[in-house]
């Protein structure tokens, strides 16, 4: 048996064509009778005298002009007399058909066919059509990820090759996984397709003037954004129940038309066979529904059609369900990833912080790399950035553990390569194969200096406010998770202007570069950003974590990139004020003194009423426990900090004294008039802070 090609593998194909295209005619002569394919012999038939004028007319005659209007049999066969097999190929319009007083098998449906104009394709009516047809639209829909491809993927695969047009409607909301759906069923009229009015008229393209639109597919747009909800034991549930395509012209799915296209909306539907409601039928439960139609003078559907349009509903359905579930799971995904970074980071004193965040693809957003910026007593903060291990939602929750262990760890003010040493011991108890590198510094706006320690991270690199760049010598150390290793800490000058870039391998590393190649175009790009604002003004810190992403090159992506720059602005010695008080009865009168003389000399007495009462019931709190000298600094900064420290680590707690009790209510008095206050545990003891709004400049 010879199959015959269908209409979207060979070019030249007309999509408007009723009957469903497969070939034109090389040329088209105006007054040329149709072509008709060979047919086969009947018994005791001898074959006729091949045309020399066709390459396709084997075992033809030609007939006279007068017959080839007459109508030709649908299915045609090759001759039982020919040797070999062959695709068919367009007859040449100058052959007419010698078959035309044949008797024709088949109702007059059928035979309408026969009479195309010259250059009109001949219809998909083969199994083997049908066959390549399914494989090539089953194809097309799988290769959609979300649910807007699959959906497109079914409505482009089938207009114009099966029907016309087409209408999809799928639940709303579409459930997920093996979540059960609450309320009533609802469908949504997701999208419709159909052949446009106007085409391009060369290829596959037809003539509006010579096929106008059909009314009935037109209105078809009016039905974009209708909402149809099911009604329990309507005609329409009972339909999608059965799960298998129906021919719309059938009792049952006639009464449900109105149903799903709105009152009237049955009229829109030509009858005849001419449309196929298909049930789409998830892993566990009906998600929708597909309606395809043809046009009245088209071919109506034939019984075939209907496993072909099952075949369609089946893939789109399975699709759509798979679509809809990894669409939750990247949305968790991206979710846990977020919660796992920072929302906003801090804005310490002394120091301006900007961050960026690259996963390696938008289909894996869930990754290993994290950054962080934690502040620390005395107006000091951490910059932490790390690297776990792999792409995978394990990887994102080991980050999240060993990111909340650090933030635990900063708040003990621990020293960096204590950190890393008890991040180390953290790895080992998540696992074996728990492996991560981590860089951990803290900055002292005060002294402006920097203690970094490293855990087999990237060195930082730091641009110096006259545009120089250097990559900071800091040793590597092993990574988080390997036990058994030592941490060491490198003490630096951080001068004010200066900007300290952290980030991981996937800025420096890929493919098409090793890691030291990447550091160094990564400070060449930091120095020639420089270069563009001046030796005087370092560059703007957003605008330059954007420059520095811009190096990444087509092939750079292989990994995620966390990147976390500090600008330091520090704290002018001018504008701090230390001292030490003895642990006795005579501290908090001087506390008192010191802290009017630093007012006075900042020009800020209208608030010596103020902080005199705060320091006073601080320090005499910390006097009262502490056993080694006390410290009390001030700070002019945007606002006015007071910081008092002592060797005892119990915090204080806030209490509502009673009215018999002699003591309680100093931290009450701090909580009413101070701006914001604090307590911090140390590893030498507790810090107890402060602020004050600077009303005598605003």
């Amino acid at each position: 048996m010879t199959e015959y090609p269908i209409s979207f593998e060979r070019p030249g194909a007309d999509p408007a064509d009723p009957r469903g295209a497969v070939l034109h005619t090389p040329t088209q002569v105006p007054d040329a009778p149709a072509a008709a394919l060979p047919a086969q012999a009947r018994a005791g038939e001898t074959p006729s005298t091949p045309s020399t004028a066709t390459p396709c007319g084997k075992g033809k005659e030609p007939a006279s002009s007068a017959d080839t209007t007459g109508p030709g049999p649908e299915h045609s066969q090759p001759s039982a007399a020919e040797p070999d097999t062959h695709r068919p190929r367009p007859v040449p319009e100058s052959v007419p058909d010698s078959r035309q007083d044949r008797p024709q098998s088949g109702g007059p449906e059928r035979r309408k066919g026969q009479g195309l104009a010259p250059g009109r394709p001949t219809p998909m009516r083969r199994d083997g059509d049908r066959l390549r047809f399914v494989g090539a639209a089953t194809r097309r829909i799988a290769r959609g990820i979300d649910l807007d491809e699959i959906v497109m993927g079914l409505c482009r695969a089938t207009v114009p090759t099966f029907s016309d047009a087409i209408l999809v409607y799928l639940r709303d909301p579409l459930p997920v996984g093996d979540e059960r759906p609450t309320g009533p069923l609802v469908l949504r009229l997701r999208r419709t397709d159909r052949i446009p009015a106007e085409r391009d008229t060369e290829g596959a393209g037809f003539s509006p003037a010579l096929q106008p639109e059909p009314a009935e597919l037109t209105e078809l747009d009016s039905l974009g954004a209708e909402l149809c909800e099911v009604r329990p034991g309507s005609a329409l549930a009972e339909v999608l129940r059965g799960v298998r395509p129906v021919f719309t012209d059938a009792p049952a799915a006639h009464a449900a038309l109105p149903e799903l296209l709105g009152e009237g909306g049955e009229t829109l539907v030509p009858g005849g066979q001419r449309a196929i409601l298909a049930p789409l039928r998830g892993r566990r439960r009906v998600i929708g529904a597909a309606l395809f139609l043809r046009r009245p003078e088209r071919l109506a559907f034939e019984a075939d059609d209907l496993l072909v349009a099952a075949q369609l509903a089946t893939h789109s359905a399975l699709g759509i369900d798979k679509a809809v579930l990894y669409g939750r799971e990247a949305y968790i995904a991206d979710e846990l990833q977020r919660t796992m970074l920072p929302e906003h980071l801090p804005r310490p004193t002394g120091v301006r912080l900007a961050s960026r965040y690259l996963p390696a693809a938008e289909t894996a957003r869930v990754g290993g790399d994290w950054y962080d910026a934690i502040p620390l007593p005395g107006s000091r903060v951490a910059l932490v950035v790390g690297d776990v291990m792999g792409h995978s939602m394990t990887s994102a929750a080991i980050m999240g553990q060993l990111r909340t262990t650090a933030q635990t760890l900063a708040g003990l003010d621990l020293p960096p390569q204590e950190v890393l040493h008890h991040l180390d011991e953290q790895a080992q108890r998540l696992g074996t194969d728990r492996m991560a590198t981590c860089l951990y510094a803290v900055y002292d706006p005060v002294s402006h200096r920097i203690t970094i320690a490293n855990a087999g991270h990237p060195p930082p690199v730091l641009l110096h406010l006259g545009g120089r760049a250097e990559v900071l010598r800091v040793p590597p150390g092993a990574p988080i998770g390997v036990g058994g290793v030592d941490f060491e800490a490198v003490e630096l000058d951080a001068p004010a202007g200066a900007t300290l870039l952290l980030y991981t391998d996937g800025l420096v590393e890929s493919r098409l570069r090793d890691v030291w190649t990447g550091i160094e175009q990564l400070r060449e790009k930091l120095a020639a950003t420089a270069q563009l604002t001046g030796p005087d003004h370092p560059p703007p810190l957003e605008a330059l974590c954007d420059e520095v992403l811009d190096m990444l090159g087509p092939g750079d992506r292989d990994d995620d990139i966390a990147l976390l720059a500090a600008r330091f602005d520090g704290i002018a010695p001018s504008d701090v004020a230390y001292w030490f008080l003895e642990p006795e009865d005579a501290a908090p009168g001087r506390a008192r003194r010191l802290a009017r003389r630093a007012l006075s000399r900042w020009g800020l007495e209208e608030l010596s009423d103020s902080v005199e009462l705060l320091v006073s019931e601080v320090v005499t709190n910390a006097v009262r426990y502490a056993s080694r000298p006390v410290t009390l600094r001030l700070l002019r900064t945007d606002v006015l900090r007071c910081e008092v420290g002592d060797d005892v680590p119990q915090l204080p707690r806030l209490r509502q004294a009673r009215a018999t009790d002699e003591g309680g209510r100093g931290l009450y008095l701090v909580n009413r008039l101070a701006r914001r206050w604090g307590a911090t545990r140390l590893s030498t003891g507790k810090v107890v802070w402060f602020e004050l709004s600077k009303t005598a400049q605003q």
